[in-house]
This record gives C-alpha cells, sequence and structure tokens, in this order.
C-alpha cells in the first residue's frame, strides 16, 4: 500500500506502543513458567504475534483479550514447524528455548528472516548437548536437545537475541551452565533480559558482560508481567516533533533498560526542546543543529536519527553502521539510497553514516519492506517542502501496526 505524507503541523498526545522485545521475552519466561500468566498491555504487533504462535507450537495454552494474554506454559510441542515470521529475535531467542524439548524441532521464517545470519547458534547449543543443523549458516535451524547445561563459548558481535535465549532456556537445565561471550553486541538488550528474568525470581550472574553464570533447574514463578511503552517506536513521534511541532507521550519509563531510551541524548545535543516529567515525555520543536551520536549499542534508532539529522543544518555524524546489515533490510545502503532520492546528503564513511542537513524536496521512495524506513521517511516528511509517498508502507505492522494512526492523530497529513 502506497502512503502519501504532507509537510504538517505537530501537536498533540499519544501514548506509547507495548515494547515488542519486552513482549516476546514475556512470552519466552511466560511459556516456561509454572502457572498461568497474565500479560498486562500486551504488544500485538506482527512480531509479537509470532511469538505468540510459537509459543503456542511449544505446547502454552493462550487466551487473548483486548488488554491482556494469559500463557499457560507447559514444554509440549504440537507439531514440529515453530514459524517465526520475519522476527529475528523470535528466531534467535526461541532456538535454546526449543531446544529444551527431546524431540527435533524447526525453526523457520519469511522474506527477510531467511537471509539472516544463524550460525552463532550452532556451536554452543552443541557444547550444551544439542543437535543442531541450519541451511548453510541461515534459516531454516533444525534443534534437538535437551540441553543439559555446562560450558560453551557464545559470539555476541552479530547479535545479542541467541545469549538472550540462551538465558531464557538454560535456568530450565538440569546443569549449571557457564557462558564465555565475546564482542558482545547491544548490552542494553541483555539487560532488559535480566531484567525481565528477575521479575520471573530468576537469577542469572554475570561478570562484565563477558561471561555469565546460569544455575540449572530454577523454576519460573510469575503471576502478572505488564510490558512497557517502547522507546523505539515512540523514537520516531519524538522526531516528528522536533521538526515539525510539539508531542507528548506518555507510558514511557525514563529508567528503563531500553536501548532506544536514548533517543533523548541525541534530540538534546540537535537542540530539540525537552521536558520529562513522572508520567510523560515532551518534546518540542527548536532551532535544530547538527549532533554526533554512536548508535552501536541502539541500532534501531538509526532510521528516526537519519530523518531528524536531515533537518538539522549542517554534518551529523551516525556511528555504528556495521550493526546495520543483518536487519530487515541492509539498512545503511537503503536509508542512504532512499533519502538521497528526497532530497539528502548522505555518505558512509566506515563505520558512520554522514548526513548534511537542509530541505527535504520530498518525492517516492521504497520501505525495501522494512518497518522502521517506511516509519524514517514518514517522519522525515513533517517538514520536507512536499509530500513523501512510501511504497509498502504497511510494513509498519511488524512492530507498529498504529503508526500512521498516532501520526495522524498528532497532525499528520496522510493519504492513501
Amino acid at each position: 500500500m502506497k502512503r502519501s505524507i504532507e509537510p504538517s503541523t505537530i501537536d498533540g498526545s499519544i501514548k506509547a506502543q507495548p515494547s515488542k522485545s519486552m513482549m516476546q521475552r514475556a512470552i519466552a519466561a511466560a511459556l516456561l513458567n509454572e502457572k498461568p500468566v497474565k500479560i498486562l498491555n500486551p504488544s500485538f504487533c506482527s512480531d509479537s504475534l509470532a511469538a505468540l504462535r510459537v509459543a503456542e507450537r511449544l505446547g502454552a495454552q493462550i487466551l487473548r483479550d483486548e488488554n491482556s494474554v494469559t500463557i499457560g506454559g507447559g514444554l509440549n510441542p504440537d507439531g514440529t514447524i515453530l514459524h517465526c515470521g520475519e522476527s529475528g529475535l523470535c528466531l534467535r531467542m526461541f532456538a535454546p528455548v526449543a531446544a529444551l524439548c527431546d524431540r527435533e524441532l524447526t525453526l523457520t521464517g519469511e522474506c527477510s528472516l531467511r537471509s539472516r545470519p544463524v550460525t552463532m547458534i550452532v556451536r554452543p547449543l552443541q557444547e550444551l548437548g544439542c543437535r543442531v543443523v541450519t541451511h548453510e549458516g541461515y534459516p531454516p535451524i533444525w534443534v534437538q536437545g535437551p540441553v543439559r547445561g555446562g560450558n560453551a563459548e557464545v559470539d555476541g558481535s552479530v547479535s545479542s537475541q541467541f545469549l538472550t535465549g540462551l538465558l531464557i532456556a538454560l535456568p530450565m537445565a538440569e546443569e549449571d551452565s557457564r557462558l564465555s561471550v565475546h564482542s558482545l553486541a547491544s548490552r542494553p538488550y541483555i539487560d532488559m533480559t535480566l531484567k525481565m528474568l528477575e521479575e520471573f525470581q530468576v537469577i542469572v550472574r554475570h561478570e562484565g558482560y563477558e561471561t555469565f553464570f546460569v544455575s540449572g533447574r530454577q523454576r519460573y514463578q510469575g503471576e502478572t508481567y505488564r510490558v512497557e511503552g517502547d522507546w523505539s517506536s515512540a523514537s520516531f513521534m519524538m522526531v516528528a516533533a522536533a521538526v515539525g511541532g510539539r508531542v507528548r507521550i506518555s507510558g514511557l519509563d525514563v529508567h528503563s533498560p531500553q536501548a532506544d531510551r536514548k533517543i533523548l541524548e541525541a534530540l538534546t545535543e540537535a537542540g530539540a526542546g525537552l521536558r520529562i516529567v513522572s508520567d510523560f515525555v515532551e518534546i518540542e520543536k527548536a532551532e535544530l543543529k547538527p549532533f554526533r551520536f554512536d548508535a552501536s549499542d541502539c541500532p534501531d534508532l538509526f532510521p528516526p536519527l537519519v530523518a531528524l539529522a536531515c533537518h538539522c543544518p549542517g554534518v551529523s555524524r551516525i556511528e555504528g553502521v556495521e550493526r546495520l546489515r543483518f536487519k530487515e533490510s541492509n539498512r545503511a545502503t537503503a536509508l542512504a539510497k532512499e533519502f538521497s532520492a528526497i532530497g539528502a546528503a548522505i555518505e558512509i564513511e566506515n563505520n558512520a553514516m554522514k548526513v548534511t542537513g537542509g530541505k527535504l524536496s520530498g518525492g517516492p521512495v521504497s520501505s525495501h519492506n522494512d518497518h522502521r524506513i517506511a516509519m524514517a521517511a514518514a517522519t522525515a516528511a513533517i517538514a520536507a517542502e512536499h509530500a513523501v509517498t512510501i511504497e509498502n508502507s504497511e510494513s509498519v505492522a511488524k512492530s507498529y501496526p498504529a503508526f500512521f494512526d498516532d501520526l495522524a492523530a498528532i497532525g499528520g497529513r496522510i493519504h492513501e
């Protein structure tokens, strides 16, 4: 579906979307919990729905209404195929969870997920007692457990998602485990996992994020879990306000371990007006200036930061391009191509993206079927000279199904 976003004045209030990252972690934990868990403020984006389907396939009983999801746990697989949609977290996180079972299970997906590397899961799961096969380092993944625990070496350089899965699964193993982790990317995402585990009374210790100690034979003991607001999706609305008006966003935890909370640092350096109160964050347009930001630990901020930089006079520099290669698209090249098409001046230099701010002309762009590129283009359109038309705009459903509704609610002028 094509959508055109015209230059707009932003003014209004919205509630932050629930975090799909925390939702998927909570689904996996509830699957392993001894009693049913009620998840409040649930996310129903495409990635979260994929995780719910996988949990159900692994034996969970799921009752869903508009405001909550109740998951009755118990590993008792129904069939052998676990379809993860396009969710990299779902695939890499549920691989170790599926390996708790003593039958062969296949984790697969569609579209871009089939080209995302999974070589990092093979050796560690083998060291922990499992049989693992991939399709030349890519999905599908065939796993057969049970995971017994023990010592394993983990490569965290491409993604922290597999380590998250190990930390969720290994407390259920028969033996204690010691994980030696090398070159861990995106440490805040592991903090998110550890925080969630604590709420289910599961304890994992670590030394400098390099060695993790997991006691086996632990019990997941949760009753309710509230999914916190999502800084990733909120960052686009914040940038829309910074370039086009004002927005108040409620439902965000300013002390959250979410990596994308760092959007506040980037907005401050760029000169946007910022007000933080206990129950909301308010962003307001001000005189913007170029900024420097290292997004290595928060690569999902790259798209909204590029949209912001396009409207900051001068040259902004965003570090961490190497983290963008294996997303729904190669985001570095896709962002450079599509934003250049609507008037941006973007240069990729080693591990950095340099954006020379100015007035965007507008025009057609492709989302590359990437939800964050679609949202970034819509955000940048707010202060462009002419409308930006986005091909495959429906890709936003992967993380933020209500994105265009929320943008319209705060003044975005959108035409289908």
